[in-house]
Order: C-alpha cells, then structure tokens, then sequence
C-alpha cells in the first residue's frame, strides 16, 4: 500500500533546503538499494559519507555490552542520514540498520564539502539542518532523563504520531506496527514496563490498538506527562 506523506513528512529533516539546494544535493547522489535487514554503516565505520532516503525506512541503534539495544533515531522517506562533521576524519557512533527495503542516495565528504564552499546560500541552509539534528537529539535526551520513564513513553509516543500519524475520526493512528519490544528499545526501559505503563494509558483512555497499532486518543493527557514543550514537528519526531 503506498502511503501518503504530508509536506513535512515528504521532505523529512531536508524540507529546511530550498528547492535549489535541495536540487544540488540531489545531483551530487549516488543512488543504492538496500535489502531489508542489511546495514547502511556500522558503529566504527568510517564517518565519510551522508544518506538521502529516498523511499524506505531506517533505525539507529546503540548496543551495549550485555547485548541490550537502544533505538536512536527512526528515519524515513526524505530523511538526511549520518554524522553532521564532513571537515573531520570520524567514525560512526552508532549502527543503522534498514528496516525496509530502501533507496538510498549516497553523498560523498569530498562532493559535499564542494557544495558547501562554493554554494554559500547551500552552507547556511546544510547549518540549519545540523541545527535540526542536534536540537532532535537534546529534546530526546531531555525526555529521557527528566521525568522518568512515563514521560519517556509519552514524549514516544507522541513523536511516533508526528512521524508516522494518521488523523482517524479526532484521534491519531500511528500507522506503523510498533511492538511493545521496539518501545522499550527506544526509552531505555524493559518490555515489562512498557506494558504496565500503556495498560495504564490505555485504563485512563489516552490510548487504544486497532489491528495492531496504536490509536492516541488523548493528547493531552500525553503532553502533560512528559511536559511536552511544544516543540515543531521536524523536532518532535521519532
């Protein structure tokens, strides 16, 4: 089934390019597919590259060492992947593994640093976009570490509707299968937890399932768990 994306959601974390630069991106790309399950770099890879998502789905994770897996980020369709340093020889921090099969535009340091010294407007706007990234990755760390685990689950969950979310008759329909595994994963905590914590939403009815995915009904019940901050969609996102 094709989905359909609204204009943030097309676009993903690159709608703060213009059309031009967007464009010159676009023609510096080298386009690869990638089967489901496989990996677009691992942690310790050379950090000398970006990614263009350009139909697919990819996660971020870290794995520590008893085995235990954090999900980071969980890029789609029109998301800009990978470390935002291209003038220092780095590695990867992290593990991405596709979870879908995807088309991946792949843009070399050497071409984007061209891109960047001779396009002053493409600076600024690749700027923003670092901006973007890094404010994504505080108000993640903020939900984390701030108001426990129910904050972290809401502020989830909320992101999960700004993602993947579907008006459905005043509720939002996250339209992705997200299992109570992959919610632990992605707030640190146990799938035990989880379970208590959406059985309790679901008691106060902020949530349901239908065929499987889960339905908000209570937003903001949500924002006032996690005291949400308001943040704009390209920020309050999964």
């Amino acid at each position: 089934m094709k989905e359909h994306l609204n204009d943030t959601q097309a676009r993903g974390n690159t709608s703060c390019f213009s059309e031009q630069n967007f464009n010159h991106l676009l023609v510096s790309m080298k386009d690869r597919i990638l089967p489901e399950g496989s990996h677009l770099f691992w942690e310790g890879d050379l950090s000398d590259k970006l990614f263009y998502i350009k139909r697919g789905r990819i996660k971020l994770t870290k794995s520590t060492d008893e085995g235990k897996e954090l999900i980071l980020y969980m890029y789609q369709t029109g998301d800009m992947v990978g470390q935002a340093d291209p003038f220092f020889s780095s590695k990867h921090s992290f593990n991405a593994e596709v979870i879908e099969e995807s088309e991946i535009g792949v843009i070399e340091q050497k071409d984007l640093e061209i891109l960047i010294c001779q396009h002053c407007e493409f600076a600024i706007d690749f700027m923003k976009w670092m901006g973007i990234h890094h404010r994504l990755t505080q108000t993640k760390f903020r939900d984390l570490m701030l108001y426990g685990k129910p904050g972290a689950l809401s502020s989830t969950l909320i992101r999960l509707g700004n993602t993947y979310g579907e008006e459905r008759d005043g509720n939002t329909l996250i339209n992705k299968k997200i299992t109570h595994t992959d919610l632990s994963n992605m707030i640190g905590a146990t799938r035990e937890s989880v379970n208590r914590m959406l059985s309790d939403l679901r008691k106060k009815d902020a949530v349901e399932y239908e065929n499987g995915m889960i339905v908000i009904k209570n937003l903001t019940m949500l924002q006032e768990i996690c005291h949400c901050e308001m943040c704009s969609k390209e920020i309050c996102r999964i």
